[in-house]
């Protein structure tokens, strides 16, 4: 059967995710005939899992200043031409009700599945034709058309839209596929690793903190490349939360961190303050205001100089005050590394940005090829950021495939 003889069509998308969704839509209200394939068996399943399942869809305060790229220029045409107002303009059209969680994080008050119907609907209203569970195995270009071979047959197409994602949560079905068709078309990828994902202790500070397994305070995690005051959360693994994950996609294997338990105030001036207004309270007692009671128990027991004992503040010196204070300040340590792509919520790296057109997200050497989401090089921080990069990626290669 030659290339005429296929079933054919003006766009194929691989991948049914945010990005591919939102390229299906713009494409097919266009006019274009678009067909959307996916090796699972349902449409959106980040979609789904997002924000604890409610979706936080967009980040009313998106800057390109919030993503990672190896051309942190790249970014901002697709962000300038399809903004979180216009993402949140057809949330509103379909009745979803939504509220802002944190500075700009746009969550569903309802599950995320209102999310995914929405797109659903906005496909199907655009004459989009979706087919699950078909694989994609490879492709090649004759003339204008591609020729698409997949576990349910070959299909043709003038533009192929690559919108596999990375490697994050292979539990959603999740693989390299995308990266392997961007080598086989010869453009050049970036490595990529894990990312906003949790990070691991080696044995030694198992042994001090795994009791401290589900406790949570506010902190500040930094080293010379990001700093980031949020939640942090002991695991039985390691450290997680929101401050961890937004760090770790800025944090190298074999980098040390620092971490400030308690960023609100000037500890040791506190300590100091406290021993001269109430010199008979206990360190125990003062520290426990203001951090996890575990925390400090386990924190305590574990110093250099060995456990420290409850005892009154009039008992301790201007230099004990100040080790302790040290203590919970200038936490520093080396991650053993991070839970990888299992838990990532998203991949960095991926095809470099110098392969593609910042307008289009076609591939510069070729014509007809596009890259949008997660498989290119473009990494946005924690809090809805990720979610708009593949709104308006998807949106711009919409536009003119």
């Amino acid at each position: 059967m030659n290339a005429k003889q296929l079933p054919q069509y003006d766009v194929v998308i691989l991948g049914a995710g945010a990005a591919g969704l939102m390229c299906a839509i713009t494409a097919g209200q266009r006019g274009r005939r678009v067909l959307m394939l996916d090796h699972t068996n349902k449409v959106g399943k980040k979609i789904m899992m997002s924000g604890g399942g409610h979706c936080n869809f967009t980040n009313l305060y998106t800057e390109p200043g919030n993503f990672i790229s190896q051309n942190p220029h790249f970014c901002k045409s697709a962000l300038s031409r399809f903004t979180p107002w216009d993402f949140l303009a057809m949330v509103e059209k379909h009745g979803i009700a939504h509220r802002e969680k944190a500075a700009g994080q746009l969550f569903c008050v309802e599950k995320a599945k209102v999310i995914v119907d929405m797109l659903l609907d906005e496909a199907a209203a655009a004459g989009v034709e979706i087919r699950l569970n078909t694989a994609f195995t490879h492709a090649q270009k004759q003339g204008d058309f591609f020729t698409i071979h997949t576990s349910q047959g070959e299909v043709t197409a003038q533009s192929l839209v690559v919108a596999t994602g990375g490697y994050s949560v292979p539990t959603t079905g999740a693989t390299g596929i995308g990266f392997e068709l961007a080598q086989q078309f010869g453009l050049n990828l970036l490595k990529t690793d894990a990312a906003l994902v949790p990070f691991t202790f080696d044995k030694a500070m198992l042994a001090k903190y795994q009791s401290l397994a589900g406790v949570a305070c506010e902190a500040l995690i930094e080293n010379e490349h990001a700093a980031f005051r949020e939640n942090i959360l002991f695991t039985h693994r390691g450290l997680s939360g929101p401050a961890v994950l937004q760090f770790s996609t800025y944090w190298k294997p074999g980098q040390r961190v620092q971490v400030d338990l308690c960023p609100h105030e000037e500890l040791y001036e506190a300590l100091i303050q406290e021993r001269t207004a109430n010199p008979s309270v206990h360190l125990h007692t003062f520290l426990g205001y203001r951090l996890p009671k575990k925390l400090v128990q386990i924190f305590l027991e574990h110093t250099p100089e060995g456990p420290h004992e409850s005892r009154p503040l009039a008992t301790y010196s201007n230099q004990q005050l100040s080790e302790i204070a040290n203590l919970f300040k200038n936490w520093q340590w080396l991650p053993a590394g991070t839970e990888g792509y299992r838990t990532a919520e998203v991949t960095v790296g991926g095809v470099d940005t110098n392969e593609l057109s910042s307008k289009t997200m076609e591939a510069k050497k070729v014509p007809g090829l596009y890259f949008i989401g997660e498989v290119v090089d473009v990494t946005g921080q924690l809090g809805g950021f990720n979610f708009q990069w593949a709104w308006a990626s998807g949106y711009a290669a919409g536009e003119f495939v």
